[in-house]
C-alpha cells in the first residue's frame, strides 16, 4: 500500500509508535523491565547513504538518546559482491555530520562469521538446517503457491550428510550456487519467508574484509538477528519490507543459542517524490556519467545533500517532522526544502551576488569617489552585526533588472524609473548602450544625493529594491544552479534514466560577488540576497576560483498543512 503524503504531520501529532511500544517494554511486567534500551543502524556498505536512510539513522540513534540508551553502528557486510571500505568510511562521516555518535560499538557483521557458522552447524546437528543442491532456477520453480506447499528432495538429508557437505562447502569444494544451507522449518507455510528459508550461500569472491578465508556466507535473515543478539540488542528497528521476515527473525532467535532475545519493529521508509533512492539506480547514475559522482550536489545521498549546502539540522528538522508510521508515503520534496530554507533563513550570512551581471555607471556621481554602507549580516539575528560594501561610480546589477521596453508591473529599472540600490541610494534610469547585436552592455543612471541609505526625504515612494555590486571592488564567482534530478514526481514508475532533467544544472560564470566572498570556507552557506541560498563547494571553490552551488530557491512553494 503507497499514499501520498504531500504534507506530513510532525511526529508529535501523529504520534511515535515506536517509543510507545518500547515504554510498554520496559515498563513493571514487560519484555524488558529494568533493562537499558540498546539499539543498532546496520547499513550495508556497498553504496552512500542516502535522505532515506536518514530517517532510519535518527530513528535509531534517536530513539536510543531518548531513553538514555545506547546505539551501535554495525556495517552489514555479508554480501562481498560490491562491499568495500570507501563506502564504510563514507557511512562513518555521514553519520557523524548527522550529530550521532556510536562511542566505541563500532562492529562488522564479519566479526561474527565463525559464530554464525558454529551456529549453522549445530542447527544441523539437531535436524532444524539441511544442505540442499536445488540451483536457483529449481528452488524458485519448487516455491509452490499458495494452494501448493514448497519442495525439496534434499529435506530428508541426515544430519550427518548435511553436515559434511557443509564443510565441504566452507572448504571451497563446490562453484556458485551449487549449494544452499536451508532451515528446516515449513513448506506449507502462508508465509513463504518460513518455506524452509536459506541460510548460506557460496559466493568465491574475495570479501573486503577476509579476504578469501570465506566461501560461503550468511543471508541477511540468518545473519542479522544473531548480530542483535550478539551485540545485546533490545530493539531491532527496521524498514516495513522486513515485517514479513519477523517470524524468521524470531525463529533464529529462537532456535539458536543466543545471549539476547531482540525484538524487531518495523516502521514504514521514506520516500520522495522527483527522486530515486535504491542504491542500484543511484549507482547507474554515477557509472554513466548522468551525475559527477555520488556527492554530485543533484543526488539525494548525504554527501550529495551536504555538497550543495544541507545543513544536519534541516535534514534531522525534517525526519522528525515526518514523524514515524507503519504506512508507507511520499513526502514532497518541497518540505525538504522548506526545513532547509527554514534554518538557512536563521542561520545564514547575507551577502549579494550578481548572477548575470551588466554594468550600471551613475552619470552624475563624482569619478574616483568611494563610499562605505554598512550592510546587515542577518536580518533575523542582530548578533551577526554588519558589514562595510564599498560604493562608487560603476556597479554591477543583474541583467534581469533592466529593462529597455517593460511589460506592466515592471518596477525596476527601465528609463524614467527609479530603484532603490540595497541600503545605498535612490537612482532613476536615463538609458543604456548597446552592442552591434542590440545586447545591453551598460545601464545609465543618475543617483540622488539626498536618500543616501535608501530613504527619500521628500517622502516619494519607490517600488523596488536591487541588489548590487562594487565594480572596483567586485570579485569573479562561478555559480552553479541546481534543480531537481528528475523532470517527473515518480521516476521510478518507468526507465528512470530517461526522465532525468536536462536542466537540472546550469552553469554561470563571470558572475560578481562581493570580495569577502573569496574566502568563504568549504560548505559555508549564504543567502544570496534576492537569489536564494548558497553555499561555498567543498571540492572546486578555492581563493583564486570561488564556486558556489544553490542549495534552494528564496520562493518556498511549500505550504504546511494547518494545524
Amino acid at each position: 500500500m503507497r499514499e501520498e503524503s504531500p504534507a506530513p504531520e510532525k511526529e508529535g501529532q501523529s504520534g511515535n509508535f515506536i517509543h510507545t511500544l518500547i515504554e510498554k517494554d520496559l515498563a513493571p511486567g514487560g519484555r524488558f523491565e529494568g533493562k537499558r534500551v540498546h539499539t543498532r543502524f546496520p547499513p550495508e556498505p556497498n553504496g552512500y547513504l542516502h535522505i532515506g536512510h536518514a530517517k532510519a539513522v535518527c530513528i535509531d540513534f534517536g530513539t536510543a538518546e531518548k531513553f538514555g540508551g545506547l546505539c551501535n553502528l554495525r556495517m552489514d557486510d555479508t554480501n562481498p559482491t560490491r562491499e568495500n571500505e570507501e563506502y564504510v568510511d563514507a557511512i562513518k562521516e555521514d553519520i557523524r555530520w548527522l550529530g550521532f555518535s556510536w562511542g566505541d560499538r563500532f562492529f562488522y557483521a564479519s566479526d561474527y562469521f565463525p559464530k554464525m557458522y558454529e551456529l549453522a552447524e549445530d542447527l544441523i546437528r539437531r535436524g532444524l538446517a539441511y544442505v540442499c543442491e536445488l540451483t536457483p532456477g529449481q528452488m524458485r520453480e519448487y516455491r509452490g503457491d499458495l494452494t501448493h506447499p514448497a519442495k525439496s528432495p534434499y529435506r530428508d538429508r541426515t544430519p550427518q550428510e548435511s553436515l559434511d557437505l557443509f564443510r565441504r562447502m566452507r572448504a571451497g569444494e563446490f562453484e556458485d550456487g551449487r549449494m544452499t544451507l536451508r532451515a528446516k522449518i515449513d513448506l506449507a507455510s502462508g508465509n513463504f519467508n518460513l518455506r524452509d528459508p536459506v541460510l548460506y550461500r557460496i559466493n568465491h569472491l574475495p570479501h573486503h574484509r577476509t579476504g578469501t578465508q570465506w566461501c560461503i556466507y550468511p543471508m541477511y535473515d540468518f545473519a542479522h538477528p544473531i548480530e542483535d543478539a550478539l551485540e545485546g540488542v533490545t530493539h531491532s528497528l527496521c524498514t516495513l519490507e522486513f515485517e514479513d521476515h519477523r517470524p524468521l527473525y524470531d525463529w533464529v532467535i529462537e532456535h539458536v543459542d543466543l545471549p539476547a532475545k531482540p525484538r524487531q519493529i518495523e516502521f514504514a521508509r521514506l520516500g520522495i517524490n522527483n527522486t530515486v533512492m535504491s542504491k542500484r539506480k543511484l549507482r547507474a547514475l554515477v557509472e554513466r556519467g548522468v551525475v559527477s559522482g555520488w556527492d554530485d550536489p543533484r543526488m539525494p545521498t548525504l554527501c550529495g545533500l551536504r555538497r550543495r549546502g544541507y545543513t544536519p539540522a534541516a535534514i534531522r528538522s525534517f525526519c522528525e517532522q515526518i514523524g514515524v508510521a507503519k504506512v508507507n508515503s511520499t513526502v514532497d520534496y518541497g518540505f525538504l526544502e522548506h526545513c532547509l530554507r527554514e534554518d538557512l533563513n536563521r542561520h545564514a550570512r547575507r551577502a549579494m551576488a550578481v548572477l548575470e551581471p551588466v554594468r550600471l555607471i551613475l552619470t552624475n556621481y563624482p569619478e574616483g569617489k568611494t563610499e562605505t554602507f554598512e550592510v546587515e549580516n542577518n536580518p533575523e539575528d542582530p548578533s551577526a552585526g554588519t558589514r562595510p560594501v564599498t560604493f562608487s561610480r560603476e556597479l554591477w546589477i543583474e541583467r534581469g533588472d533592466f529593462m529597455e521596453v517593460p511589460p506592466k508591473k515592471y518596477f525596476r529599472l527601465f528609463p524614467g524609473n527609479e530603484v532603490r540600490l540595497k541600503t545605498a541610494y535612490i537612482v532613476r534610469c536615463t538609458g543604456c548602450e548597446k552592442d552591434a547585436r542590440g545586447r545591453v552592455t551598460a545601464v545609465y543612471a543618475e543617483y540622488d544625493p539626498q536618500t543616501r541609505g535608501g530613504n527619500a526625504p521628500d517622502g516619494r515612494k519607490v517600488k523596488s529594491t536591487i541588489h548590487w555590486v562594487d565594480a572596483k571592488t567586485a570579485a569573479d564567482a562561478e555559480v552553479r544552479l541546481y534543480g531537481r534530478l528528475f523532470s517527473v514526481p515518480d521516476p521510478d514508475a518507468g526507465d528512470f534514466l530517461r526522465e532525468v532533467n536536462p536542466e537540472s544544472l546550469k552553469v554561470l560564470t563571470g558572475c560578481k560577488v562581493e570580495p569577502w566572498l573569496v574566502g568563504a570556507k568549504p560548505e559555508e552557506r549564504f543567502q544570496f540576497m534576492r537569489q536564494g541560498y548558497f553555499c561555498a563547494d567543498c571540492r572546486d571553490s578555492s581563493p583564486r576560483r570561488p564556486v558556489f552551488n544553490r542549495a534552494v530557491s528564496l520562493k518556498d512553494s511549500y505550504r504546511p498543512k494547518a494545524k
